[in-house]
């Protein structure tokens, strides 16, 4: 009996040792199954497409915590050091890259070639070189294309239908971005069709931006086009300068509107995340970004905000209230 003693207590020890590793190596086990996703994103207000892409993949069954991990890189609307970033996921040995608008979908082609890459949010991807055409990228890139500069002229369509005395528009461009250069010449070209002078003024940063609205006079123009770029993380800004000087303001999307611009003509921030978790998951099962085409938004949303137009002294006509896809009131 003394020697079963004597064996029965080590055997007790081993057993919980035994019990233990094999927890820590099946918690390790169930960190490590599913793919690993890398996020390049310039946050703030773009932050909902990346918040529509786990959506759509939880839709689809891969949900955060369970089968999927996240490596998240936001920049906080800096498109500055994107290089050192896109080394930084690299180094995660993600399954995937996820790239939110064009900048950082470019800094994404450049850091890799073989891994596969999702992109939302770009202006025209064929024109910046990131993919060859839709059907086929012919590359290791696919993605959502928002399609936002050659959408500039029926903004300002859109915008003359609820004001049409507007004959001098400001539009403030960023020089450095593609979107935004090629949006402005959209817009350009239906401004003369329509007799209206687009006086352009260019930013880069939220200084420059400030500083451009505040020296601009009141009653030097008729309505405020916000241009699509970066610049729209300081969106903010010109809803006040709009409001302080009873200014119709357009913008090319939903969640700008509600936070107080007049009008808004494009696709919606959450929704074209949720449309490119379709092509995440297709890569996630093992297709290649090549034989994915990329895609356009399925849907564009008229959105009028009610309350602004009401503080602006603007009365919406019948007609366009009955064809505005949301009213925001």
């Amino acid at each position: 009996m003394k020697q079963n003693r004597f064996f029965r207590r080590p055997l007790k020890t081993l057993l919980l040792s035994m019990a233990l590793f094999l927890t820590v190596v099946c918690a390790s086990w169930a960190q490590s199954t599913g793919p690993r996703v890398a996020v390049l994103t310039p946050g703030l207000i773009f932050t909902p497409v990346h918040e529509g892409l786990k959506e759509g993949l939880a839709r689809l069954g891969y949900k955060e915590g369970q089968n999927i991990t996240f490596i998240v890189e936001d920049t906080k609307g800096s498109s500055v050091d994107l290089a050192p970033r896109m080394a930084k996921l690299l180094a995660a040995k993600p399954d995937m890259l996820y790239a939110v608008g064009t900048v950082h979908a470019i800094a994404a082609k450049q850091a890799t070639s073989t891994v596969p890459v999702v992109f939302a949010w770009v202006g025209d991807p064929v024109q910046t070189k990131l993919i060859a055409a839709y059907a086929s990228s012919q590359n290791n890139l696919t993605g959502i294309a928002t399609a936002s500069d050659s959408l500039s002229g029926k903004r300002l369509e859109a915008l003359l239908s609820v004001a049409p005395k507007v004959k001098r528009l400001l539009a403030i461009v960023s020089p450095k971005e593609y979107v935004a250069q090629s949006s402005f010449r959209f817009l350009q070209e239906t401004a003369q069709k329509l007799n209206v002078q687009v006086v352009r003024r260019d930013a880069t940063t939220e200084e420059e931006l400030n500083r451009v609205l505040q020296e601009m006079p009141k009653g030097s123009a008729d309505a405020i086009y916000h241009i699509p770029s970066y610049l729209g993380s300081y969106i903010h800004l010109l809803i006040e300068k709009a409001k302080q000087d009873k200014l119709p303001l357009v913008v090319h999307e939903e969640s700008m509107t509600e936070k107080g611009a007049l009008l808004s003509y494009g696709p919606d921030f959450r929704s074209v995340g949720v449309q490119s978790a379709r092509l995440a998951a297709k890569i996630l099962k093992g297709e290649k970004p090549a034989e994915i085409p990329s895609e356009t938004p399925e849907k564009l949303l008229l959105v009028l905000n009610l309350s602004t137009a009401k503080a602006i002294g603007l009365k919406v006509p019948r007609e366009v209230l009955e064809r505005v896809d949301h009213l925001v009131e």
